[in-house]
């Protein structure tokens, strides 16, 4: 028998303690929570994508009465940065949520949208930073591949 041990590095710093460089793109995470629909949950969640030449694309998480047809705001701006700009690696993803009127005190991507921040860090073979913002503290993974260990991708299907 074998035994792997996997280790995530994270870090979390204080709201404050962002580097300047990275609030335009958490700002923008957080102002798309207001364009979510959300109406049988009520917890509503917005993406920005920072890509490589400064330009930030957002997402919002998309409801339907037929659960699975909606889909997350990770999803949202990925695929729409990957539609829009094909060519133009994604650096940072910022996450936030709101319930109630307020921010939530933290949010952690769904195990698709996972996969699916795998992929584009694979597609664009560059590091994607995952800022995962909650009212007083950011989570910060350097690498997508951090969410996901373990993880099935391109090189799977070959």
């Amino acid at each position: 028998m074998k035994e792997i041990k996997l280790e995530t590095k994270i870090r979390i710093c204080l709201l404050a303690e962002l580097p300047e460089e990275e609030l335009p793109v958490v700002e923008a995470a957080l102002k798309a929570t207001e364009q979510s629909y959300a109406p049988y949950s009520k917890f509503h969640v917005g993406a920005a994508a920072l890509l490589e030449d400064g330009t930030i694309v957002t997402g919002s998480n998309q409801e339907n009465a037929a659960y699975p047809s909606g889909l997350c705001a990770e999803r949202v701006a990925l695929f729409h940065a990957g539609h829009r700009y094909p060519d133009v690696p994604v650096v940072a993803l910022a996450i936030a949520a709101a319930a109630n009127g307020r921010q939530v005190g933290s949010i952690s991507p769904c195990g698709a949208c996972r996969q699916v921040l795998l992929e584009a860090e694979q597609r664009y073979g560059k590091p994607m930073k995952v800022l995962l913002c909650g009212t007083e503290e950011v989570i910060i993974a350097e690498r997508a591949e951090s969410l996901l260990p373990l993880c099935f991708g391109a090189k799977d299907l070959e």
